[in-house]
């Protein structure tokens, strides 16, 4: 009887636990409070120690206009989406090595997918707009 109910409790456990790691859809809300560890180097529409976000989802890398990227971002062959950022945002000196982005990355899966939510809501918004208009003339 014991190991009957220990394997029910660690079947229940388990089962638990993965339910908890299940990686839901990314909340805007939730990513712009994570966004605020981007900005000691991001903004949305200006460049500053890192390139701008706005206009981010199907740029390539290394490629804002007027922007020192580092060799290894230029050549990354990278292009922005879901998928990518991911990646990146998970370990970005694994990712491509040699960049200059020296942020150790966002380990936790649902940070990141609430982030991505974030930057994908922030590209729609005006503030993106404005500057992107600006940026054409």
């Amino acid at each position: 009887m014991n190991r009957f109910v220990s394997a029910a409790a660690i079947a229940l456990a388990a089962g638990t636990s993965a339910s908890a790691w299940a990686l839901g859809p990314g909340d805007e809300v939730r990513g712009d409070q994570v966004y605020v560890r981007c900005m000691a180097c991001h903004s949305l529409a200006s460049d500053r120690v890192g390139p701008r976000h706005c206009g981010l989802f199907g740029r390539l890398a290394g490629s804002v206009a007027g922007f020192e990227y580092s060799p290894a971002m230029k050549n990354s062959r990278i292009v922005w989406n879901d998928k990518t950022l991911d990646r990146f945002l998970s370990d970005p000196a694994s990712m491509v090595p040699g960049t200059t982005m020296t942020y150790a990355g966002i380990p936790n899966p649902q940070e990141r997918a609430d982030l991505i939510a974030y930057l994908k809501h922030a590209n729609g918004t005006s503030e993106c707009a404005s500057s992107q208009q600006a940026g054409a003339h």
